[in-house]
């Protein structure tokens, strides 16, 4: 079993491992990317630098220090975060049981600018698999994604769902494992309801002609191609911090940032957060020391716990 997992590679994660790792916690960091990190050209305001750098240079200065140090880095996708008094940390290169985690992915993923998604939130259009596949007991399900994060809540909703299909919008599918699910590689030009989610229209060609507005998918005549479904599944790239934390129940703020205190604990015992997700100055030095507050709070609560099963 593992002490601590954190999740996300970036300066929020790679400093709560800093101080993991000096705690003697053999912590473990699962790296998916380098992040929004990655659109930084300069970085000019931030500590001990003499000349600016870029944020790719910063992220790999990063994960260079913590290998040095004895951080083990794992590179893989987190499809989702289960378990009660321990973790259940599910990936694509295996499942990792772990007392305490540490989310560290950055912000909150945008929905996908598909006409209707946003306003069909909370009216058939879920993005959180494990809270909403009750609601839809044998009933028919669409999910939007096209990486193993899709597959992910696709699976999740499978024994809930009469019937479960993958639309991936147009994008080519990034899948690891063959689906058992059907699969759509149309482009999506819209969702489609009244009081709540009936379908979806998809359609062939360029992504221009996929675009319109709300108003004139619901008032169109042509002949896309629609298809029925009672509830839509947002899955697209991969799990964010915050959707994680809201498939655990975790506590999330008005903005959709997860809820901590000063210690960057979660609502949920043992379950910390760091960075962009928290919402705040989204800066790396504010990512530096959330994390390394999570990294010391969470040593300290793994060394609350009775018992320590390596």
């Amino acid at each position: 079993m593992e002490k601590i997992v954190i999740i996300g590679a970036g300066p929020a994660g790679i400093s709560a491992a800093l101080y993991a790792a000096r705690a003697n916690m053999d912590p473990l960091v699962i790296n998916n990317g380098i992040g929004a990190l990655e659109k930084a050209e300069k970085i000019e305001n931030y500590y001990g630098m003499d000349h600016p750098v870029s944020g790719k240079e910063l992220f790999e200065i990063g994960l260079a220090q913590a290998k040095a140090l004895g951080v083990r880095i794992l590179d893989a996708q987190v499809l989702g975060i289960g378990g009660f008094d321990t973790f259940q940390v599910k990936t694509t290169a295996g499942d990792f049981e772990t007392i305490s985690v540490i989310l560290a992915t950055g912000s909150k993923r945008k929905a996908p600018s598909i006409p209707g998604i946003k306003e069909f939130e909370g009216r058939g259009v879920s993005y959180c698999a494990v809270c909403d596949a009750f609601f839809y007991r044998g009933k028919d399900v669409a999910v939007v994604g096209n990486s193993d994060f899709a597959l992910h809540e696709a699976e999740e909703l499978a024994p809930m769902a009469g019937s479960v299909t993958i639309y991936t919008d147009g994008k080519e599918p990034e899948f690891s494992r063959e689906p058992s699910f059907a699969v759509n590689t149309m482009k999506i030009q819209c969702v489609e309801g009244d009081d709540k989610v009936s379908g979806l229209r998809v359609i062939s060609g360029k992504k221009e002609e996929a675009e319109v507005s709300t108003q004139e998918c619901k008032d169109s005549t042509k002949q896309e191609t629609f298809a029925p479904a009672d509830g839509i599944f947002v899955a697209m790239g991969t799990a964010g911090s915050a959707e994680m934390a809201r498939q655990m129940g975790a506590s999330l703020t008005e903005k959709g940032n997860i809820k901590v205190n000063d210690k960057m604990e979660s609502s949920i015992p043992g379950l910390f957060a760091a960075g962009d997700c928290t919402g705040g100055l989204l800066q790396v030095a504010k990512a530096v020391y959330d994390g390394a507050q999570a990294g010391i709070s969470a040593n300290q609560y793994v060394r609350s716990k009775s018992t320590v099963t390596k």
